[in-house]
């Protein structure tokens, strides 16, 4: 054999050929087709090509040849849809384990073999005519975190998929009382996009024993280019997950809902089996000075963004959901362990597909890592990144209490100290001249340059759900029917701020569970939606409604600038704790009423306070919204119920 003419080997990844291409893994064709990987430092590379997903033996096996762009490729010729093939490499003179390869697009059960389909012939019906809903400004978005099996596992769900992506497709779902639940419940709620908990191939549930009804969160990546197999009808068809999981999206655009990828290309399940090392050993992670594997995810592992290729992989993983299955944005775990170039060119990269793709994240790591802190996407370098949210921390304890303490109360259970903090979720962490940001709890300036870069929210997947956190952090006498007001004083703040409000599924309903902290590998009784609450929680459910109804029609209550924050929000002097209190003025927005009055009473008890004396009408109360008027008011001060969001409009 002739000598190459480019290096065998490298002394290190920095060294590596950056691959520009478009083709790997598989190009099909019924003529021919080429497997090709990105390696450029194995010393071997073999295709196997097997007639089924899992067991058997390959009935054929192909050398791969290397190029001097650090690929490694191999041509079958015939016709090979619908086989199953791995790659396998040979690193420092051992042949590593079998992989479907870093970049699958279809994958057989469990995601150990990738597949060989014809893509398009996984469209549902109509799906060339997809299209996403309307959307203005991000500031317009109401985000939803929703479970795909929570969604749908109770028994009084009504829906007949339960735990599927098809779940989402089914409409006239009702539970025992018959209250809409599953998609109409969605609609009716108002909320403007679904945020999706981890919808690719995740590697903890066995797709061979699904009537096991394990469980999981999903934060565990196998395979990143295909939808989980567990959430379809049939995880053995390779073209089933792709096609259902299309089906979902298709369905929720069609209802005017746009989807949200919750996507984790922060770590991998493990890196000792992981695609990745498989393919390419060591170069997707980053490594501490004495070669160990740094761990910011504490999962074990993180990746490298800012190494070309792995920065590359994230950036045409995401524009792939993004193109193939129509997903409308992007939630990025632990986005701080990536740094802050790769989420300026993946925001970029998205707005050449389409500008109104929301991108957002979680502001921090889980632990140290080797990527120097100027470099990470951490909430504090969030107006580095325009077009990019995050979450905002601060707010959500001042709520509720501290994520790490359970039995501390927040600002919605009557403790002081937080009425800055609330102000400075209200004006969604921008700049404003009435905020002390020295007494914000976690931050000491504005980290948001815009409005939509803040979202709000006081409860997710992770931790206690609001439910629970409010009744371990209550005060001693407190009854269900007052941690019920806390609940909604709580998600009153979150839904009239400015920014992006963001609501954990269920909490309308007065979600439980049961106390958990962490339930990622909790049973369904735990975990799933309880539908039933819908008519145990009537009024709860009707609140949170009119809130978001309120919302969507009123632009004073979701401005899309920062500037238009500070020329018409201002904060009253309220001179008491655990009261914050604000005008909206001069048809803010172009909103149709002239101006709003809204005031948050932490306290348990009623404030009489004073306010502007004008023509109010009083639309909200913590108890009831109605947007024609509960009643006229136009004395100089006000008598605020306990633990309640008042809301007063001046019409004209």
């Amino acid at each position: 054999m002739a000598p190459l003419d480019f290096p065998v080997h490298y002394n290190s990844f920095d060294d590596y050929p950056v691959y520009k291409g478009q083709d790997l893994e598989v190009t099909y064709s019924p003529e021919k087709t080429i497997f090709k990987i990105w390696s450029p430092d194995i010393d071997d590379a073999i295709v196997r090509l097997y007639e089924e997903g899992e067991g058997g033996t390959a009935f054929h096996t192909q050398q791969m040849k290397k190029a001097k762009d650090g690929t490694w490729s191999a041509t079958v010729t015939g016709d090979i849809r619908n086989k199953f093939y791995t790659f396998q490499v040979k690193f420092e003179e051992q042949w590593l384990e079998e992989t479907p390869g870093s970049y699958a697009k279809a994958v057989g059960v469990n995601g150990k073999r990738g597949a060989v389909i014809e893509l398009k012939d996984t469209d549902p019906e109509g799906w060339s005519d997809d299209k996403r809903p309307e959307l203005k400004n991000f500031s317009d978005i109401i985000l939803y975190e929703i479970h795909v099996r929570d969604f749908s596992m109770s028994p009084e769900s009504g829906i007949q998929n339960k735990g599927k992506f098809l779940a989402f497709t089914e409409e006239g779902t009702k539970n025992s009382t018959g209250q809409t639940t599953g998609l109409d419940h969605l609609k009716e709620l108002g909320i403007t996009h679904i945020h999706l908990m981890p919808a690719f191939d995740f590697a903890t549930i066995d797709e061979t024993k699904l009537q096991d009804n394990k469980y999981n969160w999903g934060y565990d990546p196998l395979n990143y280019n295909v939808p989980e197999g567990s959430y379809s009808t049939n995880p053995y068809d390779p073209y089933c997950r792709i096609r259902e999981f299309k089906q979902m999206v298709q369905a929720l655009h069609k209802n005017g809902l746009r989807v949200i990828m919750d996507v984790v290309y922060n770590h991998t399940y493990t890196w000792e089996h992981s695609a990745f090392s498989m393919t390419t050993p060591g170069y997707y992670y980053r490594h501490n000075s004495d070669g160990s594997y740094s761990n910011a995810s504490g999962c074990g592992n993180e990746t490298a963004s800012e190494r070309p290729m792995v920065r590359r992989y994230i950036i045409e993983s995401m524009k792939y959901w993004a193109t193939e299955y129509h997903v409308d944005g992007f939630r990025m775990d632990l986005m701080g362990i990536h740094d802050t170039e790769t989420v300026k060119q993946l925001r970029a990269e998205l707005d050449k597909i389409d500008p109104t793709l929301f991108l957002y994240g979680e502001g921090w790591s889980a632990g140290d890592s080797p990527l120097p802190y100027e470099q990470r996407a951490v909430k504090q370098h969030v107006n580095q990144m325009t077009g990019v949210g995050v979450f905002g921390d601060d707010l959500r304890d001042a709520l509720k209490g501290s994520w790490a303490n359970s039995r501390e109360p927040g600002f919605a259970s009557g403790r002081q100290g937080y009425d800055e903090t609330i102000k400075f979720g209200t004006v969604a962490a921008t700049s404003h001249s009435q905020i002390h940001y020295g007494l914000i709890n976690y931050s000491n300036f504005a980290w948001a340059n815009e409005p939509y870069q803040s979202i709000n929210y006081v409860s997710c997947h992770d931790d206690l759900c609001l439910v629970d956190k409010l009744t371990y952090a209550a005060p001693e006498n407190a009854t269900h029917q007052e941690i019920g007001k806390f609940v909604r004083l709580a998600l009153s703040v979150i839904i009239l701020s400015q920014g992006v409000p963001f609501i954990y599924a269920g909490e309308e309903l007065m979600r439980t569970k049961r106390g958990v902290h962490n339930t990622y590998q909790s049973p369904d009784s735990i975990n799933q939606i309880e539908w039933e609450n819908k008519s145990k929680y009537q009024q709860s459910v009707r609140y949170i409604k009119g809130l978001i109804n309120l919302r969507r029609r009123h632009p004073a209550l979701h401005l899309a600038t920062t500037k238009e924050i500070q020329e018409h929000l201002h904060f009253l002097s309220a001179n008491q704790a655990c009261l914050v209190a604000y005008t909206i003025d001069d048809n803010a927005g172009g909103d149709m009423w002239n101006r709003l009055l809204i005031i948050h009473n932490g306290n348990r008890y009623p404030i009489s306070m004073d306010i502007p004396q004008d023509n109010w009408w009083v639309v909200g109360n913590g108890e009831e919204i109605n947007e024609n008027g509960i009643y006229k008011w136009n004395r100089p001060n006000i008598s605020v119920p306990a633990s309640s969001s008042m809301i007063l409009c001046k019409k004209q």
